[in-house]
């Protein structure tokens, strides 16, 4: 999938949607010192109040909320064998071929008991499972065509599992207008945190605006900190490397190609090239897959960048050596995920500074009076504390 497409189905979360219709809700309770089902209730979700019902689309509107690579991520199943007969795919794919909502209970039962099995959650968790289908409107062939794009859709039956902690209501006092009096409170009912959904995800993945059963789309609760166990365990997912991961390896690379130490002119015209990977004409419609960076690209990115001395054997040991795999590619938008912004984070004992990577060629480290010091250029005065600072002639 790609940002497009979740974005979609994401915005058709919303009460009396004709695009995306919901069938079945099924909620499970699960206590934080048991890690088993507590509580289970399973209804059609036309049946809940509205006010419910808003509630939980808002909530599913958050689990695909984030950026691809940081808070979502498209992972592939990994290959069923005979010891798994409760793989995730399967379980899943069973459910969505279901015609009776008791049976799409059952299999989605089988998948909670799997979440709970053998861990312990820091808080009581509430996971609701949805089923229901996504209707994608297909492009008119032509501005002469008399073909409404509401006349031609995909159609597409999807399954949403949406994980939310509890929380105890926080003690107050209050006033009773019956009794007259002053008193605390005596909520004693655990809150569903609906609104800070701390993982989740969709089945089946989009792909070209068919159903692809092969990827699941995973929802992470916090940027670039996906849970690794709930993915292999729960999901039977294979590995998956965030936009955080990406970044680093991007600069370990770099290292083993260039060295330790490099002028912050090079450093710029790095990040200016990988930027350029990810610039789309405004003739051209965005790419369905965002731009990598293989060996090849990495060489042709150094050799752009001013490093001359660069070839290809050198690329090649180097994704061996931080990857152990030459065939390794990074998507351009992880490491520079927005050129304008300042995500340059330029660290020293007396000062954090925060620049943007097509700034960076206006920062320079420079030695005065057998110091090291950072030079920033700058086109306007500078402001600090409302202080306008005078200029000082102290570099020759």
């Amino acid at each position: 999938m790609n940002k497009k497409d979740i974005a979609d189905i994401r915005k058709r979360f919303k009460l009396d949607s004709d695009l995306l219709t919901i069938t079945d809700i099924y909620n499970i309770y699960i206590r934080q010192e048991s890690s088993e089902i507590y509580h289970e209730e399973s209804q059609a979700f036309p049946l809940l109040d509205r006010e419910q019902q808003e509630l939980f689309l808002t909530n599913f509107k958050k689990v695909l909320g984030g950026k691809l690579g940081m808070k979502l991520f498209e992972v592939k199943f990994e290959r069923q064998t005979e010891e798994q007969p409760d793989h995730a795919q399967q379980l899943l794919y069973d459910g969505l071929q279901a015609e009776e909502a008791d049976e799409w209970k059952d299999e989605m039962q089988q998948l909670a008991l799997k979440m709970v099995k053998d861990v312990q959650y820091e808080k009581d968790l509430v996971v609701t499972f949805i089923r229901g289908k996504y209707f994608k409107k297909t492009k008119r062939a032509s501005e002469e065509s008399e073909v409404d794009a509401r006349d031609e859709v995909f159609t597409t039956p999807f399954i949403l599992c949406s994980m939310n902690q509890t929380d105890l209501p926080k003690r107050s006092l209050v006033f009773d207008f019956i009794g007259r009096e002053f008193k605390s409170s005596e909520m004693v009912d655990p809150i569903i945190n609906l609104a800070s959904p701390i993982g989740g995800f969709l089945f089946p993945s989009f792909t070209d605006n068919a159903a692809d059963v092969n990827h699941i789309l995973y929802a992470a609760g916090k940027a670039n900190k996906p849970d690794y166990r709930f993915i292999e365990e729960v999901l039977n997912g294979e590995e998956i490397m965030t936009a955080a991961d990406d970044k680093a390896v991007f600069e370990e690379i770099v290292k083993q190609v260039v060295g330790e130490e490099v002028d912050s002119q090079t450093l710029a015209n790095v990040y200016e090239a990988v930027h350029r990977l990810t610039e789309v004409d405004e003739e051209e419609e965005e790419p369905e897959e965002p731009p990598a960076l293989d060996k090849h690209q990495m060489e042709r990115v150094l050799k752009m960048s001013g490093v001359d001395y660069v070839d290809a054997e050198q690329v090649k040991t180097a994704f061996e050596t931080v990857v152990d795999d030459e065939l390794y590619e990074m998507k351009a938008t992880h490491i520079v995920p927005s050129y304008t912004s300042k995500s340059i984070k330029i660290e020293t004992k007396v000062a954090n500074i925060s620049i943007s990577p097509q700034d960076l060629k206006y920062v320079k480290q420079v030695n005065y009076d057998g110091k090291r010091c950072i030079l920033i250029e700058v086109e306007e005065d500078t402001i600090i504390e409302g202080f306008k600072l005078i200029p000082e002639e102290l570099l020759k």
